[in-house]
């Protein structure tokens, strides 16, 4: 055990838990007990705490162990989430305002509150929620391989200190809702930069340059005819629609959604779109200390490729600051925990327990529930990862995005169109969750001397010779999933409507999709005893 990484990674954990407890009076509101303060930290965050909330929220401890894995492991085919978290901001963007503003105009806490005032489908809210949920559950799971990375680098054994990490997440979690994850995204992305920038100067001045870096990494890739730093040509289809499916599900997490309605208007969300990217500049050099692992000749701890990027900065740093580099990977972890549980609970909460269970649920009855499904949610993240193979648990969470995408047509799509009939969106949805499960079900797990070491649920990439084609190819299950469910939900639209049936009515107007803050439509809270149906009238509070 390396006392000195263990004691900093300590303090730095004990001083984003007195933070997480203190957000509870950051922007104090009058009561927390009300799924906008709780929830959505009263609506009010501006541009600094937006970005860091939604760059903590989307770029997590996973991301900094498992994306050099795989470029270490695989080559370049690991470099896909570097595309698509280009290409994800001009298509969120499209978006992400007017969704923004109805919500504002509407008081939707949830997708699933828009989906049920939109198409008027009380059925369709309730599986967008119940889509959101089981997604996002393997999510959360798997940011504490990231915790457990680090743990086993530094020697730490038994799984009593995740447990711990965990109880305190959820207790300051409890106590503060989204004001704590907001406030301790700062110090996590503080750590993270501070981090990456030391790594991208330091270690190939150790290693002789990247051209050495890359050598190395062409030479492993290369050995055995293999293709070397760049992609086959049978990869090229799978990685093109893996980043791409990958993009259009990323904004559809209830978590993705949770840090926009945060925002405290439209221009923060634009100014947001046009930032962010910052962070796909540093994934790039975060995927590229997978690179770097070769040329150092780092060997990963035991047969766990997570541990390669701590591993590498032992080999690298001073104990000091790998200490400082694992606790931005520890709290790189619980802050995107403490979003999704948050985002979960909300669903939970007002499409599940107020729809179905207690209509006239009011506000400080809504966030008590949600408080305590936030603890549930957590309890079952820790549960998964003790009782699942870290592996198992990644191909879990590739399975999330391609459930999670199947909410596109009612979520995306229906901020700009009410063509679909709500019938049809629930027959596409289904078809397309059935589509996606079973081919992720005949996705097999491969050895890396491709025998098979699982049948089913091995990723997310279906090999088209399957479909009887004769080619090396493979398509992001995903993608064709949401083709299945956009074709089916037309083709159900047009028969529904042929028959006359019902499609009931829109719960919103046209103008509440361009609404900025200073229309007279805009509200940021509910009233505290307002117990109305998401999507109703009722009366508005204004706050300046």
């Amino acid at each position: 055990m390396n006392g000195v990484e263990l004691t900093i990674v300590i303090v730095l954990f004990l001083l984003v838990t007195v933070l997480g407890f203190a957000a509870s009076r950051w922007r104090r509101a009058e009561s927390l007990m009300h799924l906008d303060e709780w929830g959505l930290g009263g609506r009010s965050f501006g541009s600094w705490i937006t970005w860091f909330l939604l760059g903590g929220d989307l770029y997590t401890a996973y991301t900094f162990v498992a994306v050099p894995a795989l470029m270490f492991g695989a080559g370049a085919a690991g470099f896909f989430a570097v595309p698509y978290t280009i290409i994800i901001y001009p298509l969120v963007f499209l978006v992400v305002a007017r969704l923004w503003s109805v919500s504002h105009v509407r008081g939707f806490v949830t997708p699933a509150d828009f989906v049920r005032s939109r198409f008027d489908s009380p059925t369709m809210a309730l599986l967008v929620a119940i889509t959101g949920i089981v997604a996002t559950m393997p999510y959360i799971a798997l940011q504490l391989v990231g915790i457990e990375a680090i743990l086993k680098a530094m020697g730490v054994e038994g799984d009593l200190p995740l447990i711990v990490a965990f109880i305190i997440l959820a207790v300051y979690t409890y106590n503060s809702g989204l004001r704590a994850p907001a406030l301790i995204a700062v110090v996590k992305d503080t750590l993270i930069y501070l981090t990456i920038i030391v790594a991208v100067i330091v270690i190939p001045s150790k290693l002789g340059g990247w051209g050495a870096i890359f050598g190395a990494a062409e030479a492993k890739f290369s050995a055995n005819g293999g293709p070397g730093v760049l992609l086959p040509a049978s990869g090229q289809l799978g990685y093109a629609t893996l980043a791409l499916g990958s993009a259009l599900a990323l904004f559809l997490y209830p978590h993705s959604i949770t840090g926009v309605l945060a925002a405290s208007n439209r221009d923060v969300l634009k100014r947001n779109m046009s930032a962010l990217p910052v962070y796909s500049l540093a994934l790039g050099f975060i995927a590229l200390l997978g690179f770097m692992a070769i040329a150092a000749g780092t060997k990963p701890i035991g047969t766990d490729g997570n541990t390669i990027v701590p591993v590498l900065f032992q080999q690298m740093f001073p104990s000091w600051f790998a200490g400082i580099a694992f606790a931005a990977i520890g709290i790189g972890a619980l802050v995107p925990a403490a979003i999704m549980s948050i985002a979960a609970a909300n669903l939970f909460t007002r499409n599940i327990y107020k729809e179905y269970v207690k209509k006239d649920a009011t506000p400080q009855q809504e966030a008590k529930v949600a408080k305590i499904a936030s603890l549930v949610v957590k309890l079952g993240a820790v549960l998964a990862i003790l009782g699942l193979n870290p592996q198992f648990s990644i191909d879990l969470q590739l399975i999330g995005g391609v459930i999670i995408l199947q909410t596109l047509p009612a979520v995306a799509l229906g901020l700009y169109t009410r063509w679909f009939h709500r019938g049809g969106l629930i027959a596409g949805w289904i078809a397309g969750m059935a589509t996606g499960l079973l081919l992720v079900y005949n996705i097999p797990k491969l050895n890396p001397d491709g025998t098979v070491a699982r049948p089913h649920f091995g990723g997310s990439s279906f090999a088209l010779s399957k479909f009887g084609l004769d080619t090396k190819s493979a398509v992001y299950a995903g993608f064709l999933a949401l083709l299945v469910n956009l074709i089916v939900a037309v083709v159900a639209t047009l028969i529904l409507r042929a028959m006359r049936v019902a499609e009931g009515v829109d719960g919103t107007a046209e103008t509440d999709y361009t609404a900025e803050r200073e229309d007279p439509t805009f509200r940021d809270l509910p009233e505290p005893l307002e117990s109305a149906p998401p999507g109703a009238a009722g009366e508005v509070r204004g706050r300046t």
